[in-house]
């Protein structure tokens, strides 16, 4: 199976036929995927001017979407080696039990699913690598009263796993499902009372404020 960059390198082969570059970055966001899988095709897709299902897309549009997913990717791998270098120095002084958000970041290991957006087709518009950086921020700074990629304060309650992406408080505003970790236990109470299911949970959360 190939591997992110081997699939990088066919997105950018010019000898290579469009819809087979455009195949490989497609192939990309199974090995990473911040907003789930379809959410984060839709937004390159958006943002780079192809569409969903174009086939024949402009090669140097596929290779712009592919630059700011590899941006995203560096933040990403960037923050994995600090928590695994932080592990160690705490596992060296007898600190064996993990935090919270490193119980948040066990779970999202490989960076798929990072900020999950419970509408494909509703997600931030700021580029991959920025939100990820506005995230990875307020967890390290600890709980919040606002979204920490959009600064919305209005939340419902996306249900699940207790702990699982995808499952939790879902802003109104951006549409990502945020880590509980980042935001304060007050804001999670009140999220908890809208729930936020189904294909309608944005649209629910928007009526109800």
């Amino acid at each position: 199976m190939a591997g992110f960059r081997s699939l990088a390198r066919q997105v950018r082969d010019p000898g290579c036929d469009p819809a087979l570059r455009r195949y490989a970055l497609r192939k990309c966001l199974e090995r990473f995927a911040p907003y789930g899988h379809r959410a984060t095709w839709h937004h390159l897709c958006g943002r780079h001017g192809f569409g969903p299902d174009d086939r024949d897309a402009d090669p140097a549009r596929l290779v712009a979407a592919l630059e700011e997913l590899e941006d995203a990717r560096a933040v990403w791998l960037a923050y994995e080696r600090r928590v695994a270098e932080r592990r160690r120095r705490e596992k060296h002084l007898g600190l064996r039990r993990p935090s919270a958000v490193d119980d948040w970041h066990r779970r999202t290991w490989g960076g798929n699913g990072v900020a999950p957006c419970a509408d494909p087709k509703v997600h931030p518009q700021a580029p991959l690598g920025e939100v990820l950086r506005r995230l990875i921020t307020a967890l390290e700074a600890g709980p919040g009263r606002r979204c920490p990629v959009c600064g919305g304060a209005r939340f419902g309650w996306r249900p699940g796993a207790s702990g699982l992406p995808g499952c939790g408080p879902l802003c109104a505003r951006c549409g990502v499902v945020v880590p509980v970790q980042a935001l304060a236990d007050e804001v999670l109470a009140t999220a908890r009372r809208q729930p936020a299911s189904g294909a309608g949970a944005l649209r629910g959360l928007a009526a109800a404020g």
